[in-house]
């Protein structure tokens, strides 16, 4: 359930969290390996997907002045496969419409990520921080256009994952922002 009280920090998994771009030989320091199942990875033909995790991120990412929410394509299954290993508890999801999910980003409203639109309509106005690896200029000037409150896409590399720069950003965001 959504607090009107704080704002909202939408979490990408592949990217933020599990940096996938990575050199595949060498993964970053303070990540654990992970090998998952998850909906799409189930053939045993299929080797299981390699995950990259750091635990301290759920311990930091709780002590944000945010309400935590996944936005990501794991979609509920980020609370049974990746919040476990990163100390994360169970977390609201952003639902998606699967028909225009994913697509080419000229294909969506104003060229933008074909999340944009979702994370708008499902953040109704409060004020929101989203960490993704996926969104460009585009989707900033779509969202500022179409949403009615502050907003901050964070950008993370997919190569590095959450950093402490990016910690430090979403804290300065979230403190600058009007009291209730």
């Amino acid at each position: 359930m959504k607090s009107p009280n704080r704002p909202l920090l939408l979490i990408d998994v592949d990217g933020p969290l599990n940096p996938y771009a990575a050199p595949p030989h060498r993964r970053p320091q303070g990540y654990e390996t992970h090998r998952m199942r998850p909906t799409g990875w189930e053939q045993p033909w299929q080797k299981p997907l390699r995950v990259w995790l750091n635990p301290t991120h759920g311990p930091a990412l709780q002590l944000l002045p945010f309400e935590l929410v996944w936005c990501t394509t794991w979609a509920h299954e980020a609370n049974e496969w990746i919040a476990p290993h990163i100390g994360l508890p169970s977390l609201p999801v952003v639902p998606w419409d699967t028909t225009s999910a994913p697509g080419p980003r000229h294909a969506q409203p104003g060229g933008t990520f074909w999340k944009t639109r979702h994370v708008i309509d499902w953040a109704q106005g409060r004020p929101f921080a989203w960490i993704d690896d996926d969104f460009d200029a585009t989707d900033r000037a779509y969202v500022a256009d179409h949403h009615d409150g502050p907003a901050l896409l964070h950008w993370v590399s997919p190569r590095t994952g959450l950093l402490q720069p990016d910690f430090d950003a979403l804290a300065a965001w979230a403190a600058a922002l009007p009291s209730a």
